[in-house]
């Protein structure tokens, strides 16, 4: 697997698009580097931006992008809403694949050492990357601000890990380090009092508020949301006070759950959530994980496609308040997605068919088995959302729900194998395209082109077995489901069995072309048993329409 990290410095700048461009176009300069958001902030006069690549080339470009920073940005004159310390403030290194949080920090300290060195900019380690615990936490390393380092700096204790021990008056300094993924979120709010806001915010935060128990002693009251950090700002930008958080760990509170935490408060003092923003990217998961739970809320199915979980999420958030929320944009996967990996399915219908048509073997039978199978798992999830909100069935809208999710979960797996049918195809053609002028050409060339086969051989049968585990999504919709759209799951078997029958041939094919026999002789087994099965289901699924038609 390819080691992945991602970077998200924040400069203090927010307000000029000449600095903040000259400053991304040297890390889109680098080598291996891919831009993914540029987020400015006006009131906050500080722009969060997110690139990723490999290790070696996130820290060439995080370093000179910093070098540039300091050259263009003079903190003696910055003003802003967000606290600060640097020209770049804070430059985290978060590990996304391929690679350990300590890898991920051993990086963070070589890019600091060298941002110290070279750049002459006091630097300090903040969070994995930093082996002081008394240091680790970023609040507490930028307390006192720009403004408060001058003689903080001097201090012992407060002496840069890396760099000198002066404070720069014009490039500030820096806090670079190593975390996870961090979501950085603002609620809101219809009032301009900060002191306002920062009552939700204390009320949410996993510090809490300080308070006076009954001795008379200052004791933490803690916040409603873990792993939660919140103040109240005002934004001049939009004139409304916001609660302005990080989630730091979201799988222990969700976006969602941070955003209702802050209705309930908000609503107990008198106030109202009007929406929220997003800074930055968010995964994919936090925003599919949103849009259930507000489904759940109002008792209404999931088993919807990933773009309308997306919406609901959207909508129920209000993250298109302050302007459009756009998830290609805004949502991590999607902005490293490939869209060559989707060429297939990003098609329109009249598109695909023309495709398939054309003259060219691919897309061929095994992609179009794969569709076949995605329209039919898609009925029986239809079958399952309808009746999940039909009057009479309100009792059993999770037992629909369930269901329908299931076949959202197999509708993408085809969706994504009618693609990946055609790359095996074609990966076999490259094979066989490779040079044979030697010996040792043509034993890497008949090594390839085994290799590919076999491949272009396990994907249609991975195509039937999940047309064949739709089968029983669509028997339950037929048995159970609402009797007005008892044929369209019968039509769903119907798709089903095509799909599995479709893939069974191309298996077949495919094997005939390899030389484990081992591998043919159990591969075939396996296909067999599903072919059968198959039918077995299909002909169950089918009587049952027939009898609710004939007793409509």
């Amino acid at each position: 697997m390819q080691q992945l990290i991602e970077c998200v410095p924040n400069f203090s700048e927010g307000q000029d698009p000449a600095i903040i461009r000259q400053i991304t176009e040297v890390i889109e300069a680098t080598d291996g580097i891919r831009l993914l958001n540029v987020d400015p902030g006006k009131a906050t006069n500080r722009t969060v931006v997110t690139f990723v690549g490999a290790p070696e080339q996130v820290v060439e470009a995080a370093f000179q992008a910093i070098r540039k920073a300091a050259e263009l940005i003079d903190m003696s004159k910055h003003k802003g809403e967000h606290p600060r310390m640097g020209a770049t403030d804070v430059c985290p290194l978060i590990p996304i694949s391929g690679i350990s949080m300590e890898e991920t920090a051993a990086w963070a300290q070589k890019l600091a050492q060298r941002v110290g060195n070279e750049l002459k900019i006091p630097v300090y380690l903040y969070e994995a990357a930093q082996p002081d615990p008394a240091r680790k936490n970023l609040s507490v390393i930028r307390a006192g601000e720009y403004e408060g380092f001058f003689e903080k700096i001097r201090k012992p204790e407060w002496k840069p890990d890396f760099g000198p021990a002066v404070f720069p008056a014009r490039s500030g300094a820096t806090v670079i380090g190593a975390r996870n993924f961090l979501v950085a979120y603002n609620i809101n709010l219809n009032t301009t009092s900060v002191r306002r806001a920062n009552s939700v915010a204390f009320d949410v935060r996993e510090n809490g508020r300080k308070v006076k128990n009954e001795k008379g002693e200052e004791i933490v009251q803690p916040g409603t949301c873990k792993s939660v950090k919140a103040i109240g700002w005002f934004i001049e930008e939009y004139g409304i006070a916001q609660v302005s958080m990080n989630l730091t760990d979201i799988s222990v509170t969700p976006v969602h759950i941070a955003f209702d935490e802050c209705v309930k408060s908000a609503y107990q003092r008198g106030l109202r959530v009007t929406g929220s923003e997003l800074v930055g990217l968010i995964p994919l998961s936090a925003m599919t994980d949103a849009g259930r739970y507000f489904l759940k809320k109002q008792k209404r199915s999931t088993g919807v496609s990933e773009e309308e979980l997306i919406r609901i999420a959207i909508k129920s958030m209000g993250l298109d308040e302050l302007g459009p929320f756009k998830p290609e944009e805004r949502i991590i996967e999607y902005r490293l997605r490939d869209a060559a990996q989707e060429r297939l399915v990003g098609m329109r219908l009249r598109e695909f068919a023309n495709e398939t048509a054309a003259e060219s073997p691919a897309p061929g039978g095994g992609s179009i088995s794969a569709y076949v199978g995605a329209l039919g798992v898609s009925l029986g999830s239809m079958v399952g959302n309808l009746s999940s909100h039909k009057k009479g069935m309100d009792d059993r809208w999770e037992f629909f729900s369930d269901w329908a999710e299931k076949g959202q979960q197999l509708k993408d797996e085809l969706l994504f194998l009618v693609d990946e049918d055609t790359r095996s195809f074609n990966r076999i053609m490259a094979a066989f395209g490779l040079p044979k002028a030697t010996e040792e050409e043509k034993k890497a060339r008949s090594v390839e082109i085994q290799a590919a086969t076999r491949y272009a051989t396990e994907i249609p049968l991975r195509v039937m077995k999940a047309a064949f585990a739709s089968l029983a999504i669509i028997k339950a919709m037929a048995e159970e489901g609402n009797p007005n759209s008892v044929t369209d799951a019968g039509v769903g078997a119907l798709c089903a069995r095509t799909a599995v029958q479709g893939a069974y041939l191309n298996v077949r094919i495919n094997a005939s072309g390899l030389k484990d026999k081992e591998f043919v002789d159990g591969i075939l087994k396996e296909a067999a048993a599903v072919m059968e099965k198959a039918k077995i289901e299909e002909k169950v699924i089918l009587e049952t329409v027939e009898r609710k038609i004939t007793t409509a």
